[in-house]
């Protein structure tokens, strides 16, 4: 049957178009009840016996939920108890349009085939499609296809029920105007928390609730602590007319009073509005789209000083505001929070604070991440939950209630236990890492795998070179591998081969596209969590010697100055002969007894590689430092037995000067091919504000450095030393790497500053390590399009959506990065938990008001020692800024003063625990060792690689 609706639709232009949308209607669609003897199904999803202990409901009977409670309740809908779900094509559709987050979620639950989750296509089916009425709302309509499926489901149900067991639909609604009218037409319906309150045998799924309005209402106070938010229409008004900013809300980790809002300006223009006070931040929470309205001059105000943590107890809504000398040359514009634009609330992960109250359920639930506020849950498991770390949603934060309300959704296990706290990070930092759907398996290649001739039709044969890897010790994800030769002609072939990934992983199918919501792999320290299946990222793709592989190789013909004569790509088969470390190869390169054909091509990589690194150099690159930490572990505890920082060796460079010619070729030639949509990244040149603690640092030694370029502070830093003090210029490059920008990704037809700074390099991309970056997949097949070795797709043609992966790509490897510095804070705390108590050397890094941060290079660890504390006044305490430096009874405290500090670990808080750092020498009697942002330094910046 064919239905079909004509509608006009005014184009660019001003023109009128006539468009007719076509719907087909069905009557052979499946109800997938195995119960069912109506239907001629090939396979069905909904159980006969589809039995769960309801007081409410004591017969077998399917779930038929509306749009509202999938998007409210999905924390209980994903509980493995509820089973034999229909969800409607109604109300997939509404949730796909309405809540993005949710949608995947559910198409995860219908993907599992143990819930039982069925997909209705009511929108096709004859009986159970309905137009929409004159002056019917789309939501009204929506509800009545929704009681008008679950009518069907019940009628056809008790028609072709096979053993007439008196299986029942149960449709689930918390619209009471939408109940009462699907219990008129003679439904049988319930509000979805009456339901959820009748399992027996499940009390613990009332905790995962969502709160309704009505419970909302319920816990609120009488009295109004917040101002009302605006509607959307008069904030929309607001931001057209420009009374109203919109930006993104960013809490402070350090003052629950204060908080930011960074408003995105026209191309790089941008401003921060600083938010002081509950009233003025208005219930927004970290990383909410907010509106907001820029004070009078008069009440702009500076950033505080004080740190301040949320201690208040559960019952105190009363709001206390602190206020602080001005500082007129530091007032920032300031405003107050007028509505929220949209919420990007999430489960956040954390600790109860189990209420003094007896018998009480209602609780505080205190996040791990300092910048969301505290939240208030009803649970009847508080003192099953006391100890572990446990999930908490949103649900709502009324004006009248001091903290928002939300809902327990599940537990992770114990706080401090390694699995707990690992899986706490990863969530925290929104690492997908569940593992791998049958979907996403299922294209894979099947075993045994073995290279074909059809395969080498477009492929060059390389497997006779002498081919070797070079990687850190334990890596089985080999991306890379290198050859040097020697012509005929007496230049040298120099080859840079990279794992073909993507002749696995082809465009659009479900592996694609996890991979590219992945982004990156990211490692944590003795864990990785791999953007591909490990079939392919430790298996077919990884270059392992002795073994034949796909490669996209890069090779260069150069003549001994390390200048590049001629360029060429290729797809190839290849079969390395040596699987390195770094050690290995600079023990092959050093042993004047080795001469094998892998050595001599080592040998003249490692000569090529230094005369490049010196070119680069010369251009103004940068050659920046920042400590980076290896653990080395129990081998059967897996605990961290001893701390280090890594060293560097000449083979380390080796690598990388090769893997950055081969990106700066590949960037080139895709750039030059596809000037529009080639995948590129750049480095931004840091504002000259940026530099001043590196000037005035490097001041402070009477050594001066020029910031007009990247080749001036280069030379600089090349330049800056002080006798007696090997370490200072070490010490000036790490201030110096955290002066930079971050590097980014983005799509060349929408962008026209292309520069990499750290670099010096005016293009560049990522094309050297497609198993763990998809960027360079990415890269990898517009250079394959480029050589013809390969076809196009639409996608990757459309600049539009290539700046919208270049955006996710971006988030995920940032993320990765601080979800990799949380892992490696853990394990130093576990580290330091073990040794107890120890003395350090270190070096001051910065000067506060009223604390020095010190460096400790053994261990990469900085930390903070204050001289005062909230409370307590210090007498003789002056900060000069313009040094920095620290007057502290008879000392004075500069950037890079040597001190030997003592290091302990406060467990004090399971869910915060600190390394405190506190001073042995020099003597100073008027200090309080505590240490919040004690972390370990894992690399801060990597310019790339």
């Amino acid at each position: 049957m064919l239905k079909s609706k004509t509608f006009v639709k005014k184009t660019r232009s001003g023109g009128v178009m006539k468009i007719v949308r076509e719907h087909y209607l069905r009557d052979d669609i499946w109800c997938g009840s195995e119960a069912c003897s109506g239907c001629k199904q090939e396979s069905t999803v909904l159980q006969t016996d589809a039995c769960m202990e309801s007081s409410l409901c004591s017969y077998p009977h399917y779930l038929v939920p509306d749009t509202n409670v999938v998007l409210h309740q999905i924390d209980v809908l994903e509980d493995p108890v509820i089973r034999n779900v229909i969800i409607l094509q109604t109300v997939l559709q509404e949730v796909r349009h309405r809540s993005a987050p949710v949608y995947k979620r559910l198409k995860d639950v219908l993907h599992e085939k143990e819930k039982h989750f069925y997909t209705f296509t009511n929108e096709h089916h004859r009986e159970t499609f309905i137009d929409r009425e004159p002056g019917e709302s789309a939501n009204d309509r929506n509800d009545r296809a929704i009681r008008v499926a679950a009518k069907w489901y019940s009628q056809h149900l008790k028609t072709f029920e096979c053993d007439k067991d008196g299986l029942k639909v149960v449709l689930l609604t918390n619209d009471q105007g939408n109940k009462q009218k699907a219990e008129e037409s003679g439904l049988l319906v319930y509000k979805c928390e009456e339901y959820i309150k009748s399992l027996i045998a499940n009390p613990e799924l009332v905790d995962r609730l969502a709160l309704s309005n009505d419970d909302k209402n319920e816990i609120g106070s009488s009295k109004v602590l917040f101002p009302e938010h605006l509607p959307l229409s008069r904030i929309q008004a607001g931001i057209k007319c420009g009374s109203f900013l919109q930006g993104t809300f960013r809490a402070s980790r350090d003052n629950y009073l204060e908080a930011t809002v960074f408003v995105q300006g026209e191309g790089d223009d941008s401003t921060e509005v600083l938010l002081q006070g509950l009233q003025n931040l208005n219930r927004a929470v970290h990383q909410d789209v907010v509106a907001v309205q820029l004070l009078p001059r008069s009440q702009w105000v500076a950033p505080s000083s004080v740190v301040l943590q949320d201690e208040g107890a559960a019952k105190d809504d009363d709001v206390e505001e602190e206020e602080e000398e001005k500082n007129l040359e530091q007032m920032k514009p300031t405003g107050k929070v007028v509505g929220i634009i949209k919420r990007n609330w999430r489960p956040f992960c954390g600790m109860l604070n189990v209420s003094q109250i007896k018998e009480s359920t209602r609780h505080l639930f205190t996040p791990a991440d300092r910048r969301v506020p505290r939240i208030r849950i009803e649970t009847r498991q508080a003192s099953t939950l006391a100890g572990h770390r446990i999930m908490v949603a949103i649900d709502g934060w009324p004006k009248d209630s001091r903290y928002p309300n939300g809902h327990f959704v599940r537990s992770l296990g114990s706080a401090g236990e390694k699995d707990t706290e690992q899986e706490v990070l990863l969530l925290e930092h929104d690492v997908p890492h569940q593992a791998f759907s049958q979907a996403v398996l299922s294209f894979l290649p099947k075993m045994p795998w073995a290279i074909t001739p059809e395969d080498m039709v477009r492929r060059e044969d390389l497997r006779h070179l002498s081919v070797c890897s070079v990687d850190p010790p334990g890596c089985t994800d080999i991306d890379d591998a290198l050859h040097c030769r020697e012509l005929e002609n007496g230049n040298l072939e120099v080859g840079v081969h990279i794992a073909d990934v993507s002749h696995f992983i082809r465009p659009s199918n479900a592996l694609d596209k996890e991979a590219a919501s992945r982004g990156t792999t990211v490692y944590l320290c003795g864990k990785r969590i791999d953007m591909v299946p490990e079939l392919l990222s430790s298996n077919l793709c990884s270059l392992r010697s002795n073994v034949e592989r796909f490669a996209f190789s890069c090779i260069w013909e150069m003549n001994h100055k390390a200048e590049v004569l001629k360029t060429r790509f290729t797809k190839s088969a290849i079969n390395s002969k040596a699987s390195l470390t770094y050690a290995e190869a600079q023990m092959r390169i050093d042993d004047t007894n080795m001469n094998d054909e892998i050595t001599k091509s080592l040998r003249g990589l490692n000569k090529l590689a230094k005369t490049l690194k010196r070119q680069r150099i010369d251009k103004g690159a940068l050659t920046l430092s920042s400590l980076e930490v290896r653990f080395h572990m129990d081998s059967e505890t897996h605990d961290p037995i001893d701390l280090q920082t890594k060293e560097l060796m000449e083979t380390n460079s080796m690598v990388e000067e090769f893997m950055l010619l081969a990106n700066i070729s590949v960037a080139q030639k895709i750039y030059d091919e596809f000037s529009e949509c080639a995948l590129l990244r750049k480095h931004p040149a840091p504002p000259p504000s940026n530099y001043d603690i590196l000037l005035k640092a490097a001041k402070s030694k009477d050594v001066e450095i020029h910031t007009d370029s990247a080749k001036a502070l280069a030379d600089s830093l090349d330049g800056a030393k002080v006798d007696g003090f090997p370490y200072f210029n070490t010490l000036l490059r790490i201030l110096a790497t955290r002066c930079m920008m971050q590097a980014v990704y983005f799509c060349s037809g929408m962008d026209s500053d292309f520069h990499h700074y750290g670099l010096a390099s005016p293009i560049y991309t990522h094309f050297t390590s497609p198993i763990r970056r998809y960027a360079d997949i990415i890269v990898h097949r517009l250079l394959a399009v480029a050589i013809g070795a390969d076809s196009t797709y639409p996608d990757l043609m459309d600049k539009h959506k290539q700046s919208a992966l270049c955006n996710n790509l971006n988030y995920r490897h940032k993320m990765s990065q601080y979800a990799q510095r949380a892992s490696v804070a853990f394990h130093t705390q576990l580290f330091f938990k073990s040794r107890g108590i120890l003395n350090e050397e270190g070096y001051v890094l910065f000067v506060r008001k009223n604390a020095i941060i010190v460096l400790i290079p053994k261990f990469g660890l900085e930390g903070t020692v204050f001289f005062d504390t909230k409370g307590k006044t210090v007498p003789n305490l002056v900060f000069d800024e313009e040094g920095p430096t620290l007057s502290v009874e008879q000392h004075i405290f500069c950037i890079f003063d040597k001190v030997k500090v003592t290091i302990t670990l406060d467990d004090s808080n399971v869910q915060h625990q600190k390394i405190r750092m506190s001073l042995i020498e020099p003597v100073v009697r008027t200090q309080f060792n505590y240490s919040p942002d004690a972390e370990p330094q894992a690399k801060k910046l990597k310019l790339d690689n």
